[in-house]
């Protein structure tokens, strides 16, 4: 059996209290089938003292910075969105040479406005980032150098990864779950947690919009059709003809409740339908990619490497490969 994946919390002052209980409820949530922990979870501080939370009340942490030089995942939890952090350029004292004890292959994760502190240490120039809608302009202003995309849930990557505001910590954290030991473990996660293993869209259907939306019935049930029909054709009409919209009307509705175009949605759900049945069943290539809806084998080998820069086989055995062994 291989050793649990270690993650540090790191708790600054103004730390929002949700986001720094969501690593350990969702890791935690992550066990074998003898029910020992897949991660080990540790909360830290900057000096292994208690942090101001937002909420009015202080944290006792366990271990100091120490922690980010022992884990493989080191996670900076939300801070107070109008904090020091996010409003000026004042790192806290001893943050910079904390970050450098972390280990050059432990990857590192920003929740919501935490963003900041990771743009301030340089760690996200010339990179794809997010944080939450309401602090994206800001984040784009103060680092020209980000691409700050304001649309998603979470961003990943690779060594480095962010997430937008509050709930999108979990879909972060059942994304690194998934990415550890496959989309069967996140599932058993999610259920374990009373949450959707992994939600629709981005964060682009929750910004605040001038106009009001309209009362119609939406797309949802659309959505739901295409889902249990994912090996058949499907085209805009198609689903607009569900909803009983228009193309026009049904694009644009789309994209207000889910934040991306009706096609890219489905392509999306087509390759994740795909990478299910490579973990979970003895499937081959050719019947995975006419039961998803991608046509040959030779089409989903495409869409899998695009998407995720491996083979469907590769993909496959080390999957069943982490969730054997992890």
């Amino acid at each position: 059996m291989t050793a649990a994946h270690r993650v540090a919390v790191l708790a600054l002052d103004h730390v929002m209290a949700f986001e720094l209980g969501v690593p350990d409820r969702i890791f935690k949530a992550a066990v074998r089938d003898d029910l020992t922990h897949r991660y080990d979870v540790r909360v830290c501080s900057l000096d292994g003292g208690p942090v101001r939370a937002s909420g009015g009340f202080t944290v006792t942490v366990d271990h100091g910075p120490e922690a980010l030089a022992w884990a493989d995942t080191v996670v900076v939890a939300t801070i107070q969105p109008d904090g020091p952090v996010c409003d000026v350029r004042e790192l806290p004292e001893g943050l910079a040479e904390a970050f450098a004890t972390i280990r050059p292959e432990a990857r590192i994760v920003s929740f919501c406005s935490a963003a900041f502190v990771l743009a301030e240490l340089g760690l996200l120039d010339g990179k794809a980032a997010t944080t939450h809608w309401v602090l994206t302009d800001r984040l784009q202003r103060r680092f020209p150098k980000i691409r700050v995309d304001p649309d998603v849930l979470f961003v990943d990557e690779g060594r480095i990864l962010t997430s937008a505001g509050a709930g999108a910590a979990v879909d972060l954290c059942l994304h690194l779950v998934r990415l550890d030991y496959g989309a069967r473990v996140a599932n058993a996660v999610a259920r374990r947690c009373v949450v959707p293993p992994w939600r629709e869209g981005g964060q682009a259907q929750f910004i605040e919009r001038p106009v009001p939306e309209e009362r119609d019935a939406g797309t949802a049930g659309a959505r739901a059709w295409a889902l249990a029909h994912l090996d058949r054709p499907i085209g805009i009409d198609d689903l607009a003809a569900q909803a009983a919209m228009s193309r026009r009307s049904f694009t644009r509705r789309f994209r207000d409740e889910t934040g991306e175009s009706p096609l890219h949605w489905l392509n999306r759900q087509r390759v994740e339908h795909a990478r299910h049945l490579l973990e979970a069943t003895d499937l081959t290539v050719d019947q995975i990619a006419r039961r998803s809806g991608l046509g040959t084998g030779v089409s989903l080998r495409q869409h899998l490497r695009a998407v995720l820069g491996v083979s469907p086989s590769a993909y496959r055995r080390t999957f069943r490969e982490n969730a054997a062994t992890g």
